[in-house]
């Protein structure tokens, strides 16, 4: 995949055990960041977007697509992946056939 790592960010999930939203919002505390959790049911679709901040995002459950539409590109993110979004940036994103959990935050 040929992801510009200057503008988006993705860090596969190593760890042992599943990722929970504690475990995962825990760390993003320690990074002064404010998480917060959403969901969404199957197939669910954002539109494309941008942003004034940085999004960092964390699956927790299920499957995420984004898609970049400035490189033609697509990220799938599972249960632990983290993704992030520089500010301004174009993404939208495609749920899971089995919906997703998942928390994010804005770096200011």
């Amino acid at each position: 995949m040929a992801i510009d790592q200057l503008s988006v960010r993705v860090v596969r999930w190593s760890g042992g055990q599943h990722p929970t939203l504690s475990a995962i919002s825990r760390q993003m505390q320690k990074e002064g960041l404010r998480p917060y959790a959403w969901e969404n049911s199957p197939n669910y679709r954002y539109a494309v977007r941008t942003h004034g901040y940085t999004k960092v995002l964390y699956v927790i459950e299920g499957l995420i697509e984004v898609t970049l539409p400035d490189s033609n590109e697509r990220v799938k993110l599972r249960a632990g992946d983290r993704l992030e979004i520089p500010a301004g940036v174009a993404h939208g994103a495609i749920v899971g056939g089995s919906g997703a959990k998942c928390v994010e935050a804005a770096v200011r």
